[in-house]
């Protein structure tokens, strides 16, 4: 039987300017490329509480205000991982975090870099769709608040 790893994706913003800012992760165990916080549910834990988790895991900020957006998906591993036997790809719920700006503290085994994007650049960074699909819904969602 196919199994998928139940997970959360948090887009991570910040409203100090006068348009928000989204933080990317530069992904470096897997893959590499651009990322949000994002990570395993763990066994009883709610997802608002994964998403808190973390975000403050992965940057070390907190959030100050969480939204549940309606988005969720799947999508399949490109190859096996050994500390992720007998999985073959990942569910996601899509939040979106609301953090004031401050020193970021990655985990390095995970992350090599940091960068603060625009929603026009944060969407050329990313290469999966369905991490462009929930920066839109994030973007659009900020826009009619």
């Amino acid at each position: 039987m196919k199994k998928f790893r139940k997970a959360v994706f948090v887009v991570v913003y910040s409203l100090e300017g006068k348009k928000p800012e989204y933080l990317l992760l530069k992904r470096k165990l897997h893959w590499k490329g651009w990322e949000f916080p994002k990570g395993k549910i763990e066994r009883f834990e709610l997802k608002r509480k994964t998403a808190r988790r973390e975000t403050k895991e992965e940057t070390g900020l907190d959030i100050l205000k969480l939204q549940k957006h309606s988005y969720k998906g799947k999508y399949l591993y490109p190859k096996s991982f050994k500390d992720r036997p007998n999985l073959v790809g990942q569910t996601f719920q899509l939040f979106s975090g609301e953090v004031k700006k401050g020193k970021i503290r990655l985990d390095p085994k995970e992350h090599s870099s940091h960068e603060w994007f625009t929603y026009a650049e944060a969407l050329k960074k990313l290469t999966y769709g369905e991490k462009k699909k929930s920066l839109k819904i994030v973007n659009d969602w900020l826009m009619k608040k």
